[in-house]
């Protein structure tokens, strides 16, 4: 063990000098942070990296496009030196010694002064993790990042610490796999008293909260006189003015055909706080999972997505059919396995190739995902023949065979 471990401290740097020498990757991770801080930047080096010029360009750091000259960590607070010539680091060090300024170095920490924690912050609070011994980043990093997911997904906080978001959040919980969840949706769950969730939301993820929480599925509440939108709206109502932190998780994200708007408005109704955390939709994520790029260069610059759950015929339907069939790039169906075999008619009878590729991909990024395969003019007779089942995303268009190509 060394005999003097490092001093552990959090410097404040709003509007006080830091000087940065040297452009290249270890600037460009450094900075941000120095920013974020307040800090009053000065970049010193004769290059940079794209992203550090970018920060100059747009006013973050005031850049110096020259070398290193004696004397300029005067009226200095912190200094990062981070180029590639040792002797120039030595002196940069050694006047940064005189001046009795803090001095970070990149090529070697046993000559700094000061040391760069590997760091992370969730919700207010900032993890610094230092080695007892010299710096040792891959283990500090390892075990910064251990702690911040705990902090995030809930499993760090001591019942006596625990939050409590006030009212109700609406979750999108992704396509299905449970790790696609974004950290602020998993930290809420973790936080519930209760959670509404839907069918297609990440049921894995269910099993995984405390025995207190009470888990309602959506499919199954009583609709009584209601339909089953307001009876899930009654339902968030009551546990929400009952004073308990409610998650509605659903599939996908709210907005994309989740009805989350209805269900905010309905608490806004009744003046409960509701909290819209987005998800990764089904829409672009699913066709990713079998390597299907909803966009690629040359072949599709734009997607479209639409509801499937009304047919084409239907006078419910709120899809201009006849204007899709003659876009060039991607149309994404949701919802639309019963009826894929009338959207395919609707879309060639406006002009849209029959040759046109078509996947299907059920359940897409589950243990039970498949891929099925057909055009335009056959996938009706496929998805019967193969009998594709919803949840079934649908993509129509040239980038379905674009990972065939060589």
């Amino acid at each position: 063990m060394v005999e003097h471990p490092a001093y552990p401290v959090g410097l404040r740097l709003t509007g006080r000098r830091v000087v940065v020498v040297g452009g290249g990757q270890v600037a460009q991770r450094r900075l941000p942070a120095l920013i974020a801080a307040g800090a009053d930047v000065t970049l010193v080096s004769p290059s940079a990296t794209p992203s550090v010029e970018a920060m100059a360009d747009a006013g973050e750091i005031r850049w110096e496009r020259r070398r290193f000259q004696d004397g300029d960590l005067a009226d200095t607070w912190y200094a990062l030196v981070a180029t590639a010539d040792t002797e120039a680091n030595e002196r940069i060090s050694a006047e940064a010694e005189r001046s009795r300024v803090w001095c970070v170095r990149a090529d070697d920490a046993t000559a700094a002064t000061a040391w760069t924690p590997a760091t992370g912050r969730s919700e207010g609070v900032t993890v610094a993790v230092l080695t007892t011994d010299t710096p040792d980043p891959r283990r500090s990093a390892a075990i910064r990042d251990a702690i911040v997911e705990g902090l995030r997904d809930g499993t760090l906080v001591a019942p006596q610490q625990r939050t409590r978001t006030p009212g109700v959040a609406l979750v999108g919980g992704g396509p299905g796999d449970p790790d696609l969840i974004t950290v602020r949706g998993r930290r809420l769950l973790a936080e519930a008293d209760v959670v509404i969730a839907d069918r297609l939301g990440p049921r894995d993820l269910l099993d995984e909260l405390p025995p207190h929480v009470e888990v309602i599925d959506a499919a199954k509440i009583p609709y009584g006189r209601f339909m089953a939108q307001e009876a899930i709206n009654n339902a968030l109502i009551e546990h929400a003015k009952a004073g308990k932190a409610v998650v509605r998780l659903k599939g996908g994200d709210p907005y994309v055909f989740g009805r989350g708007m209805e269900e905010l408005q309905a608490l806004a109704a009744e003046g409960i706080t509701c909290t819209v955390v987005p998800g990764i939709s089904s829409s672009i994520s699913v066709p990713g999972a079998v390597g299907i790029p909803v966009t690629h260069r040359g072949v599709a610059h734009e997607f479209t997505v639409v509801s499937g759950h009304v047919g084409p015929d239907d006078p419910r339907s709120l899809v201009d059919w006849k204007s899709l069939a003659q876009l060039r790039g991607t149309l994404v169906v949701l919802m639309g396995v019963d009826k894929i075999g009338a959207i395919a008619e609707a879309l060639v009878a406006h002009g849209k190739d029959p040759a046109t590729p078509v996947a299907l991909v059920q359940e897409g990024t589950t243990a039970a995902q498949r891929r099925v395969d057909a055009t335009l003019g056959s996938v009706g007779e496929v998805a019967r023949a193969e009998e594709v089942k919803p949840p079934a995303v649908i993509v129509i268009g040239d980038v379905v065979t674009v990972n065939d190509r060589p």
